[in-house]
């Protein structure tokens, strides 16, 4: 904790950044790959914060980075897919983290029946249309009406814990590891939020 900000209810002690991302790592979280298709070729980036939102309407929501490149373009497009990556997918995690040319490349898929990509061997997809956006500081919060979806019930997800894939005992502590993914971006340029 360190300086205190004005609140209607009196100072607010400032949370460390760095404290905040450990005890909220302490969740374990699915890891997703948002993806559209463009005129210019699919589009797609990683994103670990992602949660059903309503069942009536059907609404999901997830939180791109606001340094995010690729969430602008997905939101012109107003459709997208949400692909729950499998627990043996953590380098197709790393790619659509990762700045890139072409995350695609060698990227095996399947359009879904709304036109988006559907990444081969997900655990899930969600295909889903635009609702709304929120403020949420460093990111964006993103409602999406769900228009079609599948599961495939003999996968496992990919998890992130404690600043790794997969749980993890104790805190997330010394370099990243030698894929970089310790503490690696998760959605398109930001540090993970867990």
């Amino acid at each position: 904790m360190s300086a205190a900000l004005p609140s209607p209810d009196g100072p607010v002690d400032v949370v460390d950044p760095r404290l905040m991302r450990d005890v909220m790592g302490s969740f374990a979280s699915g890891v997703t790959v948002v993806t559209a298709a463009a005129p210019e070729g699919p589009l797609g980036f990683t994103c670990q914060s992602f949660s059903s939102l309503s069942l009536d309407p059907p609404l999901v929501v997830f939180a791109p980075a606001r340094s995010s490149n690729t969430w602008p373009r997905l939101r012109e497009l107003g459709r997208f897919c949400i692909n729950v990556l499998a627990e043996d997918q953590t380098a197709l995690s790393a790619t659509f983290a990762a700045p890139a040319v072409d995350r695609f490349a060698g990227v095996a898929w399947q359009p879904s029946r709304q036109g988006q990509p559907v990444l081969d061997g997900a655990v899930a997809w969600i295909d889903c249309a635009l609702w709304a956006e929120y403020d949420g500081g460093d990111h964006t919060l993103v409602a999406a009406r769900v228009l079609d979806l599948g599961a495939d019930p003999g996968r496992r997800p990919l998890l992130f814990h404690r600043g790794g894939y997969g749980l993890r005992d104790g805190l997330r502590d010394g370099p990243l590891d030698d894929d970089g993914l310790r503490d690696g971006p998760l959605d398109d340029g930001s540090r993970p939020a867990g």
